[in-house]
């Protein structure tokens, strides 16, 4: 089981702060931003008597508003297609248990969530990677490229929309070409959209339960954390029309009895949140998102795309090793009496020695905190002994 990349510094961090070092957070992405009141509300104000199981599927009540909330996103869904979930992460470990066997494939392009590994350790699912660019901004790879790895134990192909960690949102187009894939190989299409309410610049998530004729075929992944700042709540969902699925997956729910009570509570109170509640979270994200994006490309020898989603990152730095250069930041190094905390991007790959020089930044901070942290990081990056500076033709080419 591998440690995780996002906390694996914990303890560097800890003891940074007991030196009375401030750390920036942007390791990990748990927002600044306030849960929504009517949240906050629903758990201080119930009137329970007992704590008791919910359905193993989840409240019924709130699978049915849940069918209202994706009618905004054309998503047409009946309450039989949702089971709710202990967290996003619950829904992906359920959906490659219930899809995949042990020994099966599934394909995912990395960078990927770093979990997705431990994930599929679990479910003794192996991961094929396939390499996404910086270059292009991590787009969808080629399907040819897909096709180059499709064996007989391949059973699905996953992607994050819009992605953890790049940020990345994938078009319509892109989706329906995986749509044509899966349909051409009879393969699942899991597809984790917890960040769909976040892109920018006018665009839109494109969901693949929009897509046509793969009713079978598409599993969508969803959760609460992030969209109303909520991640203590422990509350996603498994969403698929496929009827067989779901009730496969209903056994291993099961087996795990049910998800959070007040969880629950919380999150069905949630989907009472205001559209104007979305706007101002959105342009707060994108005026720190502009922010981070020029502030890191204007450091010497630094490279970092601009995302259209989610509140995430992906920057290479001229540094020899990522993991050693986030070690050093909080165990060798401050400026002012802060540092940052970063998540090296070698986590991320699954591809040996890929990410060796990239990291994973997550703007969930406000923008004073971000200001501060960017001057912490450039001045920390001066000061690495492991600084490298590729040469001009190669600076836009190595990712490893």
């Amino acid at each position: 089981m591998p440690a995780s990349p996002i906390r694996k510094l914990i303890p560097y961090a800890e003891k940074a702060r007991d030196k009375g070092v401030h750390i920036f957070h942007l390791n990990i992405g748990q927002p600044d931003i306030e849960t929504p009141k009517v949240v906050l509300d629903a758990i201080k104000n119930n009137d329970l008597k007992v704590i008791e199981y919910s359905h193993s599927a989840g409240m019924e009540s709130y699978r049915r508003k849940l069918v209202n909330y994706y009618s905004r996103y054309q998503i047409s869904v009946d309450y039989t297609d949702i089971m709710i979930t202990t967290g996003g992460s619950e829904a992906i470990e359920i959906a490659m248990m219930t899809c995949l066997n042990e020994g099966d494939e599934i394909i995912i392009p990395e960078p990927f969530y770093a979990n997705y590994i431990g994930f599929g350790t679990q479910a003794g699912v192996t991961i094929k990677p396939i390499i996404s660019s910086i270059e292009d901004g991590f787009a969808l790879p080629p399907i040819s490229e897909f096709e180059k790895i499709i064996g007989p134990k391949t059973k699905a192909i996953m992607i994050c929309n819009p992605s953890n960690p790049t940020g990345y949102l994938y078009s319509r187009e892109e989706l329906e070409a995986l749509r044509n894939l899966v349909l051409k190989y009879d393969l699942y299409l899991f597809s984790d959209e917890v960040y769909r309410e976040f892109c920018y610049d006018g665009k839109q998530s494109f969901s693949v339960l929009n897509l046509e004729g793969v009713e079978n075929n598409a599993v969508m992944i969803d959760s609460v954390s992030k969209r109303y700042s909520a991640c203590g709540v422990r509350v996603g969902a498994l969403v698929s029309r496929n009827k067989e699925l779901m009730a496969t997956a209903l056994k291993f729910a099961q087996a795990r009895l049910s998800p959070p009570t007040f969880g629950q509570i919380a999150s069905e109170a949630a989907i009472q949140t205001t559209s104007e509640y979305f706007k101002k979270v959105n342009n707060e994200y994108k005026a720190r998102r502009d922010f981070i994006v020029d502030a890191l490309n204007t450091m010497e020898g630094v490279i970092c795309p601009k995302p259209s989603g989610a509140f995430y990152v992906i920057a290479q730095l001229p540094v020899d090793d990522s993991d050693k250069f986030c070690q050093w930041m909080l165990e060798s190094f401050s400026h002012n009496d802060q540092t940052v905390m970063m998540a090296p991007a070698s986590g991320f790959y699954s591809s040996p020695g890929f990410g060796k020089n990239q990291v994973r930044i997550a703007y969930v901070l406000n923008l004073e905190s971000l200001r501060s942290a960017m001057e912490c990081l450039k001045a920390g990056l001066e000061a690495y002994p492991g600084r490298v500076i590729p040469a001009p033709e190669e600076s836009r080419s190595s990712v490893n």
